[in-house]
């Protein structure tokens, strides 16, 4: 039991060092051939939006691109937690938690 104990919570630990790494992470995107940018964090949220001058007059336009550039930034942080969530069980040795081969 000793044993397991030691490796939940070095799995506890290895879980709040992936969670503080993806935390500080910035992913930038670009909609519409860059007029408008979006910057999210590791935990999805923005953090910066610029919308090139030209859109202010056309709000259909602009909706469509800002609703495109969140979408397409919170495909990167997940595809980055999945990724990160991958390489941690990874590094465990192939150990699978749950028994199956």
């Amino acid at each position: 039991m000793g044993d397991m104990s030691k490796m939940l919570e070095g799995m506890q630990e290895n879980a709040a060092k992936l969670q503080a790494e993806l935390e500080s992470k910035t992913f930038s995107v670009k909609s519409g051939g860059g007029m408008v940018e979006l910057s999210v964090n590791g935990k999805g949220e923005v953090i910066d939006l610029n919308i090139d001058d030209s859109l202010m007059g056309d709000k259909d336009s602009l909706q469509i691109l800002i609703i495109g550039a969140i979408n397409d930034a919170n495909k990167m942080v997940l595809q980055n937690q999945q990724n990160s969530a991958l390489g941690m069980l990874g590094s465990m040795g192939g150990i699978n938690p749950f028994g199956a081969k």
